[in-house]
């Protein structure tokens, strides 16, 4: 097939959805189909890419317009490539983008599908949800019903996200992960010669995401406390970045917590580094408001690493379902009740990261998830 993986931004410090379409956009041109990535920001597009050597890249001048729309001459590339396309996937809800070009897709007679990317679960259409309502209603809304499919990748995010596109079709097919790159890990090594405290006696606990209100940390650094109680050699470690003002609220929180001394701000952490220190933890805690799949979490366990998530997360059945991880409220006092008795049982945490593993690579390996994603595509081009 021909097909088009629009996304505005192609920058990984934006969190999961772009590094899902980079691997989606790899394993579809692997399986032999011709496809195109459509973006107005290369800055994590391979650089093989860009060169001429795997899928086709097109570049779309920034929006131009006020309000982040584009000028008519600005889509003259996307309007040519069209010509020729089977089915365009649009990723992501609220980018006026977004609206644009599925505009351009109907009436050309392109076929398209949305992926929200979560953006439309119950806690998400909360924040700023005046401002969410208007642009479904000025246009948001046809452009989700105008689709072959919105494409979620959990059935809980469909049973959220349905009611903003009644007249609309939607379809669960799980986010597809290039688990290449996990096949053979770099082992923990690396981790603990880049960060010491990672070689103590431990335990280890990891957060590693975006480092946002949403995700939740206050929680964990609250449950602290009650942890060293019993854990008194506990390390947390904090991958990421995010706002600076908010990233300073959160290591005051640290401070206050009287653990600052134990709780490791490590900034962004990628390629082999991140693998390493997922395999250096011995608990991977996600204490987030929301994800409609979350993939740190899914890496983490197909490093072997177990995970803690709550119960406000998409997938929270499956990562339980899967035997590598627990689901919690999301409270300080839960998670301390929760992931305490875990930590002092290194024997079953191993189980679980075992188990874990197993299940990351038969659910959700490549084969079959993007089997998932062609039949969904061919029924999406076929009308």
């Amino acid at each position: 097939m021909q097909i088009i993986e629009y996304i505005e931004a192609v920058d990984f410090e934006n969190g999961g959805p772009p590094r899902a379409v980079v691997d989606l956009t790899r394993v579809l041109h692997q399986r032999g189909h011709e496809v195109t990535l459509a973006t107005s920001d290369q800055k994590d597009v391979p650089q093989q890419w860009r060169e001429g050597d795997g899928p086709s890249v097109l570049t779309i001048p920034r929006p131009a317009l006020p309000g982040g729309f584009f000028l008519p001459g600005q889509l003259a590339g996307l309007r040519m490539v069209f010509e020729s396309t089977d089915l365009l996937q649009l990723h992501g809800v609220w980018d006026r983008t977004n609206m644009q070009i599925a505009a351009l897709a109907r009436r050309m007679g392109v076929s398209y599908c949305v992926s929200p990317r979560g953006m439309l679960d119950d806690w998400c259409m909360v924040q700023r949800g005046f401002k969410k309502r208007l642009y479904l209603s000025i246009g948001g809304r046809k452009m989700l019903e105008g689709a072959a499919f919105v494409h979620c990748t959990a059935d809980a995010e469909l049973e959220q996200s349905r009611k903003w596109f009644p007249r609309g079709r939607g379809r669960v097919v799980p986010n597809l992960i290039d688990l290449s790159q996990f096949e053979t890990l770099p082992g923990a090594g690396l981790a603990k010669a880049r960060w010491p405290a990672l070689g103590g006696d431990g335990p280890h606990l990891l957060f590693l995401s975006r480092i946002h209100v949403k995700k939740g940390i206050e929680h964990l650094l609250g449950a602290m406390p009650a942890l060293v109680q019993t854990q008194p050699g506990l390390q947390l470690f904090i991958a990421g970045t995010g706002d600076d003002a908010y990233l300073a609220s959160v290591q005051q929180l640290a401070e206050q917590q009287g653990i600052a001394d134990r709780t490791h701000f490590i900034g962004h952490v990628g390629g082999d580094e991140k693998l390493s220190l997922y395999e250096a933890a011995d608990l991977f805690v996600l204490p987030t408001s929301q994800e409609n799949f979350g993939f740190v979490q899914f890496e983490s366990l197909a490093c072997g690493t177990p995970v803690m998530t709550t119960t406000l997360v998409d997938t929270w059945r499956d990562i339980v379902g899967s035997g590598g991880g627990i689901a919690l409220e999301q409270s300080a006092e839960e998670i301390a009740k929760g992931i305490g008795p875990l930590l002092g049982q290194p024997a079953r945490l191993a189980e679980m990261g075992r188990l874990g593993r197993e299940w990351v690579f038969d659910r959700l390996s490549v084969d079959r998830i993007a089997g998932e994603l062609e039949a969904m595509y061919r029924d999406a081009a076929a009308g």
